[in-house]
């Protein structure tokens, strides 16, 4: 039963928005179950309820080690478990590892960004400490740097 659920959330999030969707609805599924050995032909249907898990994506995380932008495959509670390929946030605010502060990058190669523009702050306000090396919700927010971090947040 485990590979149908598998089946179904794969189908349902094929392409689309680059962020990850929460619901709270479910979703109800029609399967026919197998037919024990010598009860003969019957198509007896069953509903069963697959609770609405939403679309997980990629994310671009901070890679403190390499001062480098990538794809986080799996990560949560403030960490990033697996990276990819080398990415751009969406909204091109990086952090500048030379001053600990997020800019708006104006030309970014493979993760990195050569151009630093005005400070800025990611519109979800989940920016990485170099203090733990973990991302936080943002409290405070003053000129591209966090003044006051709160709890963890999903890279």
């Amino acid at each position: 039963m485990r590979w149908l659920f598998v089946i179904v959330v794969a189908a349902s999030c094929g392409g689309g928005s680059p962020e990850v969707k929460q619901g709270g609805g479910s979703a109800t599924v029609t399967t026919k179950p197998p037919i024990p050995k010598g009860t003969g032909s019957g198509s007896a249907t069953v509903a069963i309820s697959v609770p609405d898990v939403g679309c997980l994506t990629a994310t671009c995380a901070y890679h403190q080690g390499t001062a480098t932008y990538f794809t986080c495959l799996a990560g949560g509670a403030g960490v990033c478990f697996h990276f990819g390929a080398a990415c751009t946030p969406s909204e091109s605010c990086m952090v500048d590892a030379n001053d600990k502060t997020y800019k708006q990058c104006t030309n970014a190669v493979e993760g990195t960004c050569s151009q630093w523009g005005a400070a800025c702050a990611p519109a979800n306000r989940c920016m990485f400490s170099f203090d733990d090396g973990m991302y936080h919700h943002c409290d405070d927010v003053s000129g591209g740097a966090c003044k006051r971090y709160g709890a963890l947040c999903a890279p």
